[in-house]
Parts: structure tokens; sequence; C-alpha cells
């Protein structure tokens, strides 16, 4: 894997890509669990003998180092079977999330979206917005922390994205635009449309993201576009760019002509690009040097904002993902830092949490 830690680009200085400012809109919350943190749980859980972990395997085993080959048949799988089960108390709940923003904070990350679905766990008698809370509570606890802290880096900034799931039913769906309206502006700042891209029949969800923006001013819209082939239709994809209309786009893998014309004009859209996981889940045929990166890097009117996905999964942390765009792309530092400052103008955290980026992002 390239060296994040300090690396020369080509035609450029050493660049720290871990201390380089970043931000981190496109992450999932159980994705960005590492396997050693689901360790953790896991022996607590089995030293209590806690009954979701009688026939779980341990997760260095389940999720062997080194693994990160895991596709849109595997992926999906690997959470309801897996991590859900591991995760199902309030104190899991917030172990881990702590364990993932000292993650990205230790990485260099300054402003962070984590996406979830809201989950209830019966067995915790947690609702989904009891789930919400203590994930609330978690970020608000890191960063009572960070303000108490003398650590010299800067203090990372979280906010949450609440995730319909393409598998969700009108009613489930209302439910998380409810839950939306609920946290909006109390560390909620978005909605997302997310999950397996087999799913495609996903009409029906129209209307809870046209209500989103009508019933909620000033909320983030993000949706997953064209991940795979099965959701890359024309069909849904002018669909989608209705619905809200969105304010970013997640993956952009299988985009006709037509569909990325209509992207660029619309002007202003953030686009969230994963390139790890792209190549890992084998989403893009090819390398990393044959990732759309390089196509959408040169259109001028849209914001690019590398993500990591699912870090715990495909083990790219932030840093690496902009150390393989240097390498494969040849990215200067001035390149690198003004694509770091990109995502400024599409985070949905507000123009005070903007200005405070503007300030602290590297720019030359």
């Amino acid at each position: 894997m390239f060296n994040p830690t300090t690396e020369v680009t080509p035609g450029a200085e050493m660049i720290d890509f871990r201390a380089l400012p970043k931000i981190e809109l496109h992450a999932h919350l159980s994705g960005s669990i590492s396997r050693q943190c689901l360790h953790e749980v896991w022996l607590k859980k089995k030293g209590e003998s806690a009954q979701s972990v009688v026939d779980l395997p341990d997760p260095l085993i389940e999720m062997p180092e080194g693994k990160h080959d895991y596709d849109l048949t595997t992926f999906f799988p690997l959470f309801s079977r897996y991590i859900y089960r591991l995760v199902d108390t309030k104190w899991a709940l917030t172990y881990t999330t702590l364990s993932v923003l000292q993650d990205f904070a230790a990485d260099g990350v300054v402003y962070l979206e984590l996406r979830t679905t809201p989950r209830a766990m019966p067995q915790a008698a947690l609702s989904k917005a009891d789930y919400i809370q203590t994930i609330l509570d978690a970020i608000s606890q890191f960063e009572s922390a960070q303000s108490l802290s003398h650590d010299a880096n800067p203090s990372m900034k979280t906010n949450l994205i609440l995730t319909i799931d393409r598998r969700n039913s009108l009613p489930e769906a209302e439910e998380v635009l409810s839950l939306t309206k609920q946290f909006f502006n109390k560390g909620v700042v978005g909605l997302d449309l997310a999950g397996d891209p087999a799913r495609t029949e996903i009409q029906h969800l129209a209307p809870v993201f046209q209500k989103a923006k009508r019933e909620i001013p000033g909320v983030g819209v993000t949706l997953h576009f064209g991940e795979a082939e099965s959701s890359g239709t024309d069909d849904e994809l002018d669909m989608l760019l209705l619905w809200g209309p969105p304010d970013r786009l997640g993956h952009v893998i299988h985009l006709s002509e037509g569909i990325k014309e209509k992207v660029i004009r619309r002007g202003g859209v953030g686009l969230e690009l994963c390139l790890s996981c792209n190549v890992r889940a084998g989403m893009i045929t090819g390398d990393y040097g044959d990732h759309h990166f390089q196509e959408w890097y040169k259109v001028k009117n849209c914001n690019i904002v590398l993500g990591t996905d699912d870090v715990g999964v495909f083990g790219s942390p932030l840093s690496n993902e902009y150390a393989l765009v240097a390498e494969h792309f040849g990215l200067s530092r001035s390149e690198i830092c003004a694509l770091a400052r990109q995502g400024i103008d599409v985070i949905f955290g507000g123009e005070e949490e903007k200005e405070r980026l503007r300030r602290l992002m590297w720019h030359e």
C-alpha cells in the first residue's frame, strides 16, 4: 500500500498526507469500525457470555487482516449477519462510535459527516431515536474531550447524516424523514440514499426526498449514484436527479454520457469519490490509475471530495486516498491542497463551519 505518512508526489515537495487537514463526507459508521475495535467488543461480550456472540467468530478471524476484497455480493451480508449482531447494545454503539471518531481525527480529518441507517435494538430496548441520540451523545463526548486536550492537532467537527436504505418501504423511509426532522440542527444535517444497488425498485421513495427539502429548510441531500451497473440506468439516474434535488452524489461510476452532461450542467454538485472501495470491491474495471477520478477532476464546476466509504472493510484511511491520487494522477502539493479544500463548499455543516475550514485548511 502507498504510505500516506510522508511521500513525494511527482515534481513536488514532500507532503505529509496525515497532517493535511481533510474533509470526509462519505463514511458509513458501521463500515468504519476497525477490526481491532470489533475484536474488543467481541471479547467483552464473550466474557459476559452475551447471547448475541455465542455463534459469532472472533472478528479477527471473520475479517482477517489484509482481507479487503469484499464485492457487492459479500459486502452487504457482512453487516446483516455479523457487524449489526455484534454492535447491538448501547455500550457497543457508544464504544465503536468513539473508536471511529478517534481513528478519523488521528488521520487528520478536521470535518466529518458520518452516515448511518437508524436501527432499533430491541434486545437493548433502544428505539431508532435512541440509536441516533446515542451516536450524537458519543460525538458530543468526543468533541468535549477534544476541547480539553492540549494536543496541537486541530479539533474535528462531526455531523450525522441519516440513511434511507433502498430496501425500505415507504413507511420506513417516512420514519427516517421524521427522525431527520426531529434531530435536524441537533447534530443531524442531511439525508442519504444507500443500500444494496441490486434493489432497483426505489420509485416509491421519491416523495420522501422531495418532502425533505420542502419540510426541512437547509437539509442536505446526498445519494449513492450509479454505484453499480444495476443502479446505473438512465431511468434511475434521471429520477434521482429530481429528488430534492441532491446536493451531492456518491461514487458516480456507471453513468452514460447524457447523465454526465446533466450533472455537469447542474454545476456545484459535490461528488464523493471513493477510490479504494471502488477498486477493491471490483466496482470499476482496472486499478487505481483507471479510476474515474481523473475524468471528474477535469470538470471545473463540480466539487470533488475524496471519501473512504467503509475504512473498516476496505482498509484505506483518507490520508491514503490522497496519497493514491497523488501517486496515480501526478497531483502537486498545491493541487492536493486545492483538492482537499473543494469539499468546503459542499459540506452540510453551515456557513460558520465553512469559514472555520477556510481558515484551517492548507492552501497555496
